[in-house]
């Protein structure tokens, strides 16, 4: 499971509230239940986080190094396209011949489908698939191991009604809210260029900035309590757009290979007005290395993989991977918050002068 071990998609959800002592109860009473009664309509529920067949939810299957470890398991009933329409054919010759026509008529192709599927339907193994989540309950969040819009749904759609409490995902206008108490059209238009695209997507222009930062920066260094010092660097693969897909061609993609950041390809989309919409992130403390896809218009990550860690059994291995979690997520919320008191600042016209140049004084192969 990738929470346990590798990399991991990442979305971050806030909560609400605090977890009702009865939690546990909560989630076992909407837990996924027997395969054996699944049939073509999804059956959705609660898993275990050790595995998808698990449906018994209690501390023992749920607790993992102090956090709540679950999975949200979706599994459907479905004949194959092909293997349906091979049989549906079987029986639609069969019709022709037994009636001397060369015709089915369409009535008599629907009965056919139906009782293809009614007869075969249970004859096919359940398809499963899961998503996994962690709940830090000191903290009151929720990481869960998809950026999926569908699953993500999924998940807030039956936490609610599990718990009654909504899961609130962190995006620029949430983190406005938490941080600033504004909202996210308080934030004002940057322009990377002379050339400024005329709208402005805030998350793009953060992971921009991000990247202005970083350079223009002794490698974009902050210094977190309790946390110390951390750089970030922005690599590779990268997707600049434009705000409005009325432009043209709306995206650039510039992956791996010689010196991308520093390609023509960059510098031409920058100048042009398009931001960086998708982008891979490292960030490091010293010998710990966070890294991933960040995709802004989602504000969700992909392939992220966390530091190599010290601890061996199970429980506190868990723990450790959730604490780099956390940490992770503080380091993105404070870079996010160094942006927002830049383009509020009233330093901001010399800053953003300063960004215009950086980018037309770009070296480029």
């Amino acid at each position: 499971m990738p929470f346990e071990s590798g990399s991991l998609a990442l979305s971050v959800f806030y909560l609400s509230d605090k977890l009702p002592e009865d939690y546990l109860e909560r989630f076992a009473s909407h837990s996924a239940g027997m395969l054996d009664n699944v049939k073509d309509e999804p059956q959705v529920g609660w898993v275990s986080g050790r595995t998808l067949l698990e449906t018994r939810i209690d501390e023992q299957t749920a607790i993992c190094g102090g956090h709540i470890y679950l999975n949200i398991r979706s599994a459907e009933r479905k004949v194959p396209s092909i293997l349906l329409k091979a049989i549906c054919q079987r029986e639609e010759l069969a019709f022709m011949a037994a009636n001397e026509t060369d015709k089915v008529p369409s009535k008599v192709r629907k009965e056919i489908k139906e009782e293809a599927l009614e007869k075969h339907l249970m004859k096919m193994p359940p398809v499963i698939s899961g998503t996994p989540f962690v709940i830090d309950t000191l903290n009151n969040v929720a990481y869960l191991g998809t950026a999926s819009p569908k699953q993500i749904d999924l998940f807030v759609a039956l936490f609610y009604k599990t718990m009654g409490i909504e899961p609130i995902q962190l995006t620029v206008n949430e983190l406005m809210f938490r941080q600033f108490q504004l909202q996210e059209s308080d934030i004002p238009e940057i322009a990377f260029s002379e050339t400024n695209d005329s709208e402005s997507i805030a998350a793009r222009d953060f992971l921009t900035w991000l990247w202005y930062y970083s350079e223009k920066t002794t490698g974009g260094r902050i210094s977190l309590p309790n946390y110390g010092d951390f750089e970030i660097l922005i690599e590779a693969p990268l997707t600049f757009a434009f705000a409005s897909e009325a432009k043209g061609a709306a995206e650039t993609a510039v992956k791996k290979g010689g010196s991308p950041l520093r390609s023509a390809e960059v510098k031409a989309a920058l100048t042009v007005g398009k931001k960086l919409k998708k982008a891979k992130l490292t960030v490091c403390r010293g010998q710990d290395i966070w890294t991933g896809s960040f995709d802004a218009d989602k504000f969700a990550f992909s392939g992220l993989s966390l530091p190599v860690g010290e601890e061996m059994e199970r429980n506190s291995r868990f723990a450790e991977r959730v604490m780099n979690l956390k940490i992770f997520h503080d380091v993105i919320v404070e870079y996010f918050q160094i942006f927002i008191e830049a383009v509020r600042g009233s330093d901001w016209e010399v800053t953003e002068k300063d960004i215009i140049e950086w980018t037309r004084l770009r070296d480029s192969y």
